[in-house]
């Protein structure tokens, strides 16, 4: 389908020779003239619509009066349609009355997991790991300025040069962040990573490669007899879904708080209350940060703490508690490695503002955690658990480790896809007894490092 440089310029979808044909999905091409339909629908609906009434009413009546007054326009423009462009004309304007503009349909879509606005001629979403090119953008700048205003007065924020960035929630759930000129030149930036409503459990993500059976039979018995577990991963590696999975093993009789900012964890128990932290108010005061809501945790009662992600000071207060009793907490970092998950926990700590030498607090480190699962997204756009490791303990001014379960990649397949093998690396773990002491072996989870037939049964 070929359009026009006028085309391209009036609505926003990009041209043949500026879009990525190989880098798309065909259901989301769209006609450019269907889109001018669009375009000038809505503003005939705009001129005949009292949106400060339409405001007023429930969340259906304002879709049915809208797509009322919307079909009765596109029947008067007397234009030759098919009843699926009618029906896609219609839907598109409510779209852009009532919802996110030409971007609505990817939320909708339960395979897309992040919406990427660069410009608004740029836009760009994320399915199972890989980013794609989206055909159909936004009129102007102007048009995405108003999208952002719309997510961002639904929640009480507002985003303007003297605060160009804001965090927003839509009301699904789904993490908004928006930033808009002087800090990003070009224009208006916005980006929604969407809120799962599925529950991952440990079976999808061996189905999905994620890790081997007896790697996610080990970690089960880790969880369920109450180690500590960080989960550690670069941006987009599955971290808190495969925390989600994790949960599954806490036992149902516990009472289990949460903490996050914002709210993504979706757990598999009953017992469980979430606490989300809150940002500065619209005069910039009485935030709510993790740290605050930490500390109140302490005094609920709680079996196991879980962090959606620990970013700030309250890795100190976190620490503390993994020291003084709350075993069987469990966390997300972003880290490109285990090592590097300890450095970031020592300067978080250190971020606190309590003057303790670096070797106290790596003893702190040293004793708290006792395994870190790290996943990393490959090259072809899956998720994997590349490393287990275990802390055990401190050596001079250095936190020990030992690598319990490593990746090894044995090349890619015909398409692309990464071939390889989560094996164990023989090391026995050093909590092996206490895990012995509760009826539990875990000596025919490290029975040696696996063999070529092995590796050959675990690639996909």
């Amino acid at each position: 389908m070929n359009f026009t440089p006028e085309q391209t310029r009036l609505n926003g979808t990009r041209s043949v020779d500026a879009f990525d044909e190989s880098n798309h999905d065909q259901r989301f091409r769209v006609d450019a003239s269907v889109l001018e339909i669009v375009d000038t629908t809505h503003r005939r609906l705009l001129q005949e619509v009292d949106l400060a009434a339409l405001s007023a009413l429930e969340g259906d009546a304002a879709r049915r009066a809208v797509e009322n007054v919307a079909r009765r326009l596109v029947g008067a423009t007397g234009l030759q349609l098919s009843a699926p462009e009618r029906e896609d004309v219609v839907m598109r304007v409510i779209d852009e009355v009532l919802g996110l503009g030409p971007i609505e349909q990817l939320l909708h879509d339960e395979t897309i997991s992040e919406v990427m606005v660069n410009d608004f001629d740029e836009v760009y979403y994320e399915r199972d790991g890989v980013i794609y090119d989206y055909p159909i953008g936004f009129r102007d700048r102007d048009h995405v300025l108003r999208i952002i205003d719309r997510i961002t007065s639904a929640v009480g924020r507002r985003v303007d040069e003297a605060s160009p960035m804001v965090d927003a929630r839509l009301a699904d759930g789904s993490r908004v962040n928006a930033a808009i000129p002087p800090v990003v030149p070009r224009g208006p930036v916005l980006t929604i990573r969407k809120f799962r409503r599925d529950k991952h459990t440990l079976a999808q993500l061996i189905e999905n490669a994620t890790l081997p059976v007896s790697v996610a039979e080990f970690l089960g018995l880790c969880v369920r007899h109450r180690l500590n577990v960080i989960v550690s991963g670069g941006t987009g590696s599955g971290k808190t879904t495969f925390l989600n999975a994790l949960s599954e093993h806490i036992p149902p009789g516990e009472r289990i708080v949460t903490i996050e900012d914002p709210t993504e964890l979706r757990l598999q128990q009953r017992h469980v209350i979430a606490m989300e932290a809150r940002p500065p108010n619209i005069e910039g005061k009485n935030p709510v940060t993790q740290r605050d809501l930490f500390r109140n945790s302490l005094r609920m009662r709680p079996d196991r703490i879980i962090v959606g992600e620990v970013r700030g000071s309250e890795a100190f207060d976190m620490m503390q508690a993994m020291n003084t009793g709350h075993d069987g907490s469990l966390t997300t970092i972003h880290a490109n490695s285990p090592r590097d998950a300890l450095s970031r926990i020592e300067n978080m700590v250190l971020m606190a503002g309590y003057e303790l030498p670096v070797r106290a607090i790596r003893e702190q480190v040293a004793s708290a955690i006792d395994l870190i699962v790290h996943l990393a997204r490959m090259s072809d756009g899956s998720r994997r658990v590349t490393r287990v490791t275990e802390i055990t303990g401190m050596e001079s001014e250095v936190v020990t480790a030992q690598d319990i379960f490593v990746f090894r990649q044995e090349g890619l397949g015909p398409n692309g896809e990464v071939r390889g093998s989560l094996g164990s690396t023989g090391l026995m773990p050093a909590f092996a007894d206490r895990l012995r002491a509760r009826g539990e072996d875990v000596t025919r989870f490290v029975q040696g490092p696996l063999s070529g037939n092995e590796v050959a049964a675990w690639t996909r």
